[in-house]
C-alpha cells in the first residue's frame, strides 16, 4: 500500500511538471520566454526592464519565420519614451504574437489570452499569459486583476 501511495505522488510531480508551456517551436519559444519578461515588465511598470525584454525579443524573432513584425515591435518598445508608449506597441506586438504562436501550436501545456475591456479607452486589449490569474501588463498596480480569459491555446 505504501508502495502506490509513493507512484501516485511521483504521477502528481510529473504532471505538474509537464504542465509548463512549452511552444512546437524552440526559437518561437525563446521569444515566448522573453515576451513574458516582457508582460512582467509592463505590468510592474518598469521601463527600463521592458526595453531589456524587448530588445531580446527584437533578437529572437529576426530567427523566427514569420515574425519579422513582432521584431519590428519590439524594436518600437525599446525606442518609446514613457511605458504608456511602450504598452501601445506591446498590444500590437501581442496581436501577432497570439496568431504565431496559435499557428505554431503549443508542445506542452497550455497558453492563456487574457482580456482587458478598459485598456486604452475602453477599446480593449489581449495578452498571452502562461496563467489563468490576472495581471494586467496594460494598468499595472493601477487596475492589477482587471480582465479575463478569453481563450486557451492548448
Amino acid at each position: 500500500m505504501e508502495a502506490n501511495h509513493e507512484h501516485d505522488g511521483m504521477e502528481q510531480t510529473t504532471a505538474t511538471a509537464n504542465t509548463k508551456p512549452v511552444l512546437k517551436n524552440d526559437k518561437l519559444n525563446a521569444v515566448y520566454q522573453h515576451y513574458i519578461h516582457l508582460t512582467t515588465a509592463l505590468t510592474n511598470g518598469n521601463e527600463a526592464e521592458a526595453k531589456i525584454a524587448a530588445n531580446a525579443i527584437e533578437a529572437g524573432a529576426k530567427e523566427v519565420n514569420g515574425a519579422s513584425v513582432i521584431a519590428t515591435s519590439a524594436a518600437k518598445i525599446t525606442t518609446a519614451s514613457g511605458i504608456e508608449a511602450q504598452r501601445k506597441m506591446y498590444e500590437a506586438m501581442t496581436n501577432d504574437m497570439i496568431a504565431l504562436v496559435k499557428q505554431e501550436g503549443l508542445a506542452n501545456g497550455e497558453l492563456y489570452i487574457a482580456y482587458c475591456p478598459m485598456a486604452f479607452d475602453d477599446k480593449g486589449a489581449s495578452w498571452i499569459s502562461g496563467s489563468k490569474e490576472i495581471r494586467n501588463p496594460y494598468f499595472g498596480d493601477k487596475m492589477i486583476n482587471c480582465g479575463e480569459v478569453k481563450e486557451t491555446i492548448k
